[in-house]
């Protein structure tokens, strides 16, 4: 085969037809040269389109009319061909009137660690309260010893920090406890976002204030109709806990609580407070509503786990997944399969991939930033066998599993329904261990999905009982 460099230069003897470029020519050239560039790299059937396609061989219509001015549009929009990658809600998660309700993330379109503002998943008990920030007040009160009540101009003058975190719901894949409920990842791990974030630690503050050192509690309460109260260790608060105004760049939007939200890195969504309005310290938590009537885990010898606040070590495949399938792919192809990996622990050291649910695993490789408490992004290359089969002729089936370096890994279903080093003969016999299958939060058993012998993809659930 000629070199790279020779089959560039020869190109050249086939574009000119009476002084002008033979289009049809160029690109049918062009389109071998593409195909024996890129032979080692990436399948041609990927890269190289037909050599008559219109789209290619005439001048689109946009390039021959005015585009609009600078004045259109001044916040800026997303283009009218992206109508697809919204966030979307359903009545099974939601109140008659979807003020009491969760709208999700498409993760599947996501790119990159990052959530853009308007697609940033959105969690509200009453409704999403529309603040006039010139109004708002935060109130920190009870064991400090300057009490004080803030204006937002006043709170933005304390010294500011940028981090970049997830937030998830703990209820993110609590419908699949007993089985998939949802052919779709959008619904499956919807329930989470990554932005970078811009505002104060609260730790901060408090060398102002002087915390009393019977405080061990602080109580985080909402200014909308819900009024969420949450408690929240003094351990915590005085680690990373952060008062945050700013998200990706810009100020907060209304559903993420504008003007100023409380962030808990790694912690369950419901924790971070939006709307916030008052910070109080205590010797003892306060049992509020939403941490007694709900975000609690009842387990099979009827007792309630409470007070368990970070998310654990989780994974999921992106793509291929039932909203981005392989029905274009075929035999033969090369195709990067790629997905999401976060840990409310600590950093992501390793992710796993299965192609057999999870009895076998090869190593992928992380991409990117791998900051902590933050989404991880992962991939492995992968050569589409006949038929969409496994080595051992049966359908694929990918599972992912990921790993933190505060030495977590992400378990199996039965292991996570069962309990860690518990028999499923044995199950019943030590009920304290174990989750069972009527729970709803903190889910993070591996998830698989299987591909058809058309590429379609389907959410199953792998179990050995």
């Amino acid at each position: 085969m000629k070199s790279h460099k020779q089959i560039l230069k020869n190109s050249s003897d086939v574009i000119q037809t009476d002084g002008k470029i033979d289009r049809r020519a160029f690109f049918r050239k062009t389109g071998a040269i593409s195909a024996i560039a890129a032979a080692s790299v990436v399948a041609p059937s990927v890269l190289q389109a037909s050599q008559d396609d219109p789209n290619i061989m005439h001048h689109p219509q946009w390039g021959q009319i005015w585009g609009d001015p600078v004045s259109e549009n001044l916040y800026g929009l997303p283009s009218a061909y992206e109508h697809n990658n919204t966030r979307r809600y359903t009545k099974l998660l939601a109140s008659g009137n979807y003020r009491a309700a969760i709208a999700v993330t498409p993760i599947h379109e996501s790119e990159g660690i990052i959530t853009p503002n308007g697609l940033f998943f959105s969690r509200s008990h009453g409704g999403t309260a529309h603040i006039d920030p010139n109004k708002w007040r935060l109130m920190i009160n009870g064991l400090v010893e300057k009490p004080i009540v803030l204006t937002l101009e006043q709170l933005k003058r304390y010294p500011r920090v940028t981090r970049t975190h997830f937030i998830e719901c703990p209820a993110n894949g609590g419908q699949e406890w007993r089985r998939p409920q949802y052919n779709s990842l959008q619904f499956a791990k919807g329930f989470m976002s990554c932005a970078e974030w811009t505002g104060v630690y609260i730790k901060t503050i408090l060398k102002d204030l002087g915390l009393k050192p019977t405080a061990k509690w602080m109580l985080a309460e909402g200014s909308d109709n819900s009024e969420m109260g949450r408690s929240v260790p003094v351990e915590k608060v005085l680690d990373d806990a952060m008062l945050v105004w700013g998200q990706n760049g810009e100020a907060l939007r209304p559903e993420q609580g504008y003007p100023v939200r409380l962030l808990l890195p790694g912690w369950e969504g419901n924790l971070c407070v939006k709307w916030v309005k008052r910070l109080e310290f205590s010797d003892e938590p306060w049992y509020a509503k939403e941490e007694t009537s709900k975000y609690t885990a009842l387990k099979p010898n009827g007792k309630a786990v409470q007070h368990f606040y970070a998310n654990e070590v989780n994974s999921t495949v992106v793509i291929p997944s039932p909203e981005k399938p392989w029905t274009s792919i075929k035999e033969g192809d090369e195709v990067e399969i790629e997905g999401l990996a976060w840990s409310g622990m600590g950093t992501i050291t390793r992710v796993d991939l299965s192609f057999d649910g999870g009895n076998n695993y090869v190593k992928a490789n992380l991409k990117g930033l791998i900051l902590p408490k933050c989404w991880t992004r992962w991939s492995y290359m992968y050569t589409i066998p006949k038929g969409f089969k496994n080595k051992d002729g049966k359908q694929i089936i990918l599972t992912s599993r990921a790993m933190d370096d505060a030495g977590f890994v992400q378990p199996s279903v039965d292991q996570e329904i069962f309990g860690y080093g518990v028999a499923k003969e044995d199950y019943g016999k030590d009920k304290d261990k174990g989750m069972g299958v009527e729970s709803v939060y903190h889910r993070n058993a591996i998830e698989s999905w299987e591909v058809s012998e058309n590429g379609e993809v389907n959410h199953v659930q792998i179990r050995t009982i």
